[in-house]
Protein backbone atom coordinates (compact mmCIF):
# COMPACT_ATOMS: atom_id res chain seq x y z
CA UNK A 1 0.00 0.00 0.00
CA UNK A 2 1.56 3.38 -1.20
CA UNK A 3 1.63 6.04 0.80
CA UNK A 4 1.26 9.49 -1.02
CA UNK A 5 2.98 12.50 0.75
CA UNK A 6 0.89 15.64 0.17
CA UNK A 7 3.58 18.92 -1.80
CA UNK A 8 3.29 20.33 1.67
CA UNK A 9 4.07 17.30 3.34
CA UNK A 10 7.29 17.72 1.03
CA UNK A 11 8.26 21.26 1.13
CA UNK A 12 8.12 21.00 4.88
CA UNK A 13 10.51 18.06 5.32
CA UNK A 14 12.44 19.67 2.71
CA UNK A 15 12.74 22.94 5.03
CA UNK A 16 13.52 20.84 7.86
CA UNK A 17 16.18 18.79 6.10
CA UNK A 18 17.56 22.23 5.50
CA UNK A 19 17.72 23.76 9.03
CA UNK A 20 18.93 20.36 10.67
CA UNK A 21 21.54 20.20 7.99
CA UNK A 22 22.78 23.86 8.51
CA UNK A 23 22.54 23.24 11.87
CA UNK A 24 24.90 20.39 11.94
CA UNK A 25 27.28 22.53 9.30
CA UNK A 26 27.51 25.44 11.39
CA UNK A 27 28.13 23.57 14.97
CA UNK A 28 30.85 21.41 12.94
CA UNK A 29 32.62 24.33 11.15
CA UNK A 30 32.66 26.81 14.45
CA UNK A 31 34.04 23.91 16.59
CA UNK A 32 36.65 22.54 13.87
CA UNK A 33 37.62 25.51 11.42
CA UNK A 34 40.34 27.77 13.42
CA UNK A 35 42.79 29.49 11.13
CA UNK A 36 41.46 31.75 8.08
CA UNK A 37 45.03 32.96 7.08
CA UNK A 38 45.08 30.18 4.66
CA UNK A 39 42.06 29.33 1.68
CA UNK A 40 43.45 25.68 2.41
CA UNK A 41 41.64 23.37 4.73
CA UNK A 42 44.07 22.26 7.25
CA UNK A 43 44.35 18.45 7.91
CA UNK A 44 43.51 18.28 10.90
CA UNK A 45 40.23 20.99 10.56
CA UNK A 46 38.90 18.03 8.13
CA UNK A 47 39.41 15.25 10.18
CA UNK A 48 37.34 17.56 12.89
CA UNK A 49 34.62 18.15 10.58
CA UNK A 50 34.36 14.38 9.63
CA UNK A 51 34.61 12.97 12.38
CA UNK A 52 32.38 15.56 13.98
CA UNK A 53 29.42 14.95 11.13
CA UNK A 54 30.25 10.99 11.69
CA UNK A 55 28.83 11.39 15.84
CA UNK A 56 26.09 13.16 14.47
CA UNK A 57 24.88 10.56 12.26
CA UNK A 58 25.86 7.80 14.56
CA UNK A 59 23.73 9.73 17.23
CA UNK A 60 20.87 10.55 14.87
CA UNK A 61 20.68 6.77 13.90
CA UNK A 62 20.85 5.94 17.46
CA UNK A 63 18.01 8.39 18.79
CA UNK A 64 15.93 6.94 15.72
CA UNK A 65 16.57 3.70 17.28
CA UNK A 66 15.41 3.70 20.63
CA UNK A 67 12.58 6.02 19.48
CA UNK A 68 11.53 2.77 18.01
CA UNK A 69 11.75 0.71 20.46
CA UNK A 70 10.39 2.93 22.76
CA UNK A 71 7.07 2.97 20.46
CA UNK A 72 7.17 -1.05 19.94
CA UNK A 73 7.08 -0.73 24.16
CA UNK A 74 4.16 1.66 24.35
CA UNK A 75 2.30 -0.31 21.83
CA UNK A 76 2.56 -3.50 23.27
CA UNK A 77 1.98 -2.53 26.73
CA UNK A 78 -1.77 -0.69 25.14
CA UNK A 79 -2.50 -3.70 23.52
CA UNK A 80 -1.13 -5.88 26.92
CA UNK A 81 -3.28 -3.17 28.76
CA UNK A 82 -6.55 -3.75 26.82
CA UNK A 83 -6.16 -7.58 26.34
CA UNK A 84 -4.82 -7.94 22.74
CA UNK A 85 -1.63 -9.97 22.99
CA UNK A 86 -1.93 -13.65 23.55
CA UNK A 87 -5.20 -14.37 22.70
CA UNK A 88 -5.76 -16.73 19.61
CA UNK A 89 -7.08 -15.52 16.11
Amino acid sequence: MAVQVSESDQVKQFKEFLGTYNKVTENCFMDCVKDFTTRDVKPEESSCSESCLQKYLKMTQRISMRFQEYHIQQNEALAAKAGLLGQPR
